[in-house]
């Protein structure tokens, strides 16, 4: 793992905040909200407090706040705003704010009272669909960037991963409704992205289906010892990484050889690489754009 990255160039504070670098500029010429160190070249960057800073700024200016009155406050007071917006009215853009502040500063405390202020409001579902999937894709777009560390996309993952565990226990408790089909879902070898395979095993099970979770990184011999098991399966793998836009189709063909021939089965497909699918190659596997997709036909 990467060592935590605590320097930041202004993109990297417009990644994060969503403020343009040309706005944080202005502020900083006109307001002084944060004071830039800068190298040799005379390029500016900055530390993890003036990232923070920023965010929480962000966030008050998001609130209604002026960013005239916003420069006059306290750091402390700011701070205070902030925990007060936070726990009084987690409206979208602002728990995400805090989420990414929790990340950014590892800051277990933050996440968990933004997500229990969040629950006080909304259901798990509307919470994972309104704010944990926007909040990955940030992260995911983050890390792509170079603006966060593996070890902040690894704290905040498993933070929300102990969510959906914690969820979902709740809900396997419940014998199933239906018994028309099995689902079992699963990820490539070397996929270890399972959060949103995580999720969808909760959907299923909350929808009144059986199903088997075998999570990350299986391999096709060990899906082919679980189908002497049940008739009807649906199997479901989320494709982020793995495998590569030139073996993914080989790589069905050998699942629909391996699993899928001869059987009422069929492969339900999701993540970034299914957009190199011939669909037309592959008539037992099903493609979807979204984990609300995929939810809409169970």
């Amino acid at each position: 793992m990467n060592n935590v990255k605590n320097v930041f160039s202004i993109k990297d504070l417009e990644n994060l905040s969503g403020i343009k670098a040309h706005t944080i500029r202005i502020w900083e010429k006109r307001y002084n909200v944060l004071e830039p160190m800068r190298t040799d070249t005379n390029i500016r960057f900055y530390d993890l407090p003036a990232l923070q800073k920023l965010l929480n700024i962000t966030l008050l200016h998001n609130h209604g706040y002026k960013i005239s009155k916003i420069s006059k406050l306290s750091p402390d007071k700011i701070s205070i705003l902030v925990r007060e917006i936070v726990n009084e009215k987690s409206v979208k853009h602002h728990a995400i704010n805090a989420f990414k502040l929790a990340m950014m500063n590892f800051d277990q405390t933050l996440f968990v009272n933004t997500y229990n202020n969040l629950l006080s409001e909304k259901s798990f579902r509307e919470i994972f669909y309104e704010i944990f999937i926007p909040l990955m894709n940030e992260i995911g777009l983050l890390w792509q960037s170079e603006t966060i560390s593996p070890a902040h996309e690894h704290f905040i993952s498993y933070l929300i991963k102990q969510k959906l565990l914690v969820n979902t226990e709740k809900v396997q408790s419940l014998d199933p409704t239906k018994e028309d089909r099995v689902f079992i879902l699963f990820l490539p070898s070397n996929e270890i992205h399972e959060l949103g395979l995580m999720y969808l095993n909760y959907e299923i099970i909350l929808n009144g289906y059986k199903t088997i979770y075998l999570g990350e990184s299986v391999p096709i011999e060990s899906l082919k010892d679980i189908k002497k098991y049940f008739d009807n399966v649906t199997y479901i793998s989320y494709m982020t990484v793995e495998p590569s836009k030139d073996e993914i189709n080989n790589y069905l063909k050998e699942i629909h050889t391996e699993i899928l021939e001869s059987s009422q089965s069929e492969l339900w497909t999701i993540g970034r690489l299914t957009e190199f699918i011939k669909q037309d190659q592959h008539p037992n596997v099903k493609i979807f754009s979204s984990i609300q997709e995929m939810s809409n036909n169970l």
